[in-house]
């Protein structure tokens, strides 16, 4: 058995009550696309916790912090894990998302505190083992909600908001990376408008860019038989979440998926398409930035 975690922090934000589940990633039903308030200011970033450097090199403990995209299939970073271990890469993650939520809806800080998430993992027969204190993880990869970064109201907190978790990250010992998202299946314009606002914010902030949104848009024109959503057009199917994670593994450890043993029990011809398209998506977009 790997060594991921398997922590989620969901909220669903209702009318006049929150509720707040931690536990194993599920699928839970697709929430509507959040509605659009105005800009709120940006969170300050947090005086540094701890002299370490931002790690170099692929990561080891990744905190991936987000929204549905993520927990959608049990989970993008239990994808990830398995192809990680996969490809002989030892790593855990854990999962922190808010369904419906901005990346401004995270508390940077609060997450990454030393000794707070992460400060045990669940492994063997579900035993329990204690991590290093201090700092609990090298990488944290965020992702805004699915159109925050090209809403006309939102685009400036979500410029604002990856330079002060980018701060944060970096006090506290913690390289950011940004997750960019996809398109919308019936808005295909999405993907270059997204993909333009996040390379812009990676190159602000000196952060890596996972160019999932790129890879969608590949996969589709190379395989437009893989259905890589749900019925909202928004959601990942289990292809959308396994071709993320060929995606992000192609990016964090500059190695190809391609002929990877994890398919995710997709048929070989469709997760082999997938792997390629990751991997291509990522070649093409480091030549390009």
């Amino acid at each position: 058995m790997d060594l991921i975690s398997t922590f989620t922090v969901r909220c669903a934000a209702l009318a006049a009550t929150a509720a707040v589940l931690v536990g194993c990633a599920g699928g839970p039903a697709a929430p509507s696309a959040p509605s659009a308030p105005s800009a709120p200011s940006a969170p300050s970033a947090a005086a540094p916790t701890t002299a370490q450097a931002p790690t170099q090199g692929p990561p080891a403990a990744i905190l991936w912090v987000g929204n549905s995209f993520y927990y959608y299939n049990n989970s993008l970073h239990g994808h990830f894990g398995r192809l990680a271990t996969a490809g002989g890469q030892r790593q855990r993650s854990t999962s922190v998302t808010i369904s419906g939520s901005g990346l401004d809806w995270h508390d940077m800080a609060s997450l990454l505190r030393p000794n707070g998430l992460g400060r045990y993992s669940f492994v063997g027969d579900n035993e329990i083992r204690f991590n290093p204190p201090g700092r609990q993880y090298d990488t944290v990869i965020m992702m805004d909600c699915s159109q925050c970064p090209v809403h006309p109201q939102l685009k400036q907190a979500f410029h604002d908001t990856v330079k002060a978790h980018a701060q944060t990250a970096r006090a506290n010992g913690v390289r950011p990376v940004l997750f960019m998202s996809w398109a919308y299946k019936d808005k295909p314009e999405m993907t270059q408008q997204l993909a333009a606002e996040y390379t812009a914010a990676g190159k602000a902030n000196n952060a890596q860019v996972i160019p999932v949104g790129l890879a969608f848009a590949r996969a589709i024109a190379a395989r437009p038989d893989i259905d890589l959503y749900v019925a909202d057009k928004r959601h990942p199917s289990l292809a959308g979440t396994y071709l993320s994670a060929c995606t992000a593994y192609a990016a964090l450890f500059d190695k190809s998926p391609v002929g990877l043993a994890y398919t995710a029990e997709l048929p070989a011809d469709v997760a082999r398409a997938l792997q390629a398209a990751a991997w291509e998506a990522v070649q093409a977009y480091k030549s390009a930035h």
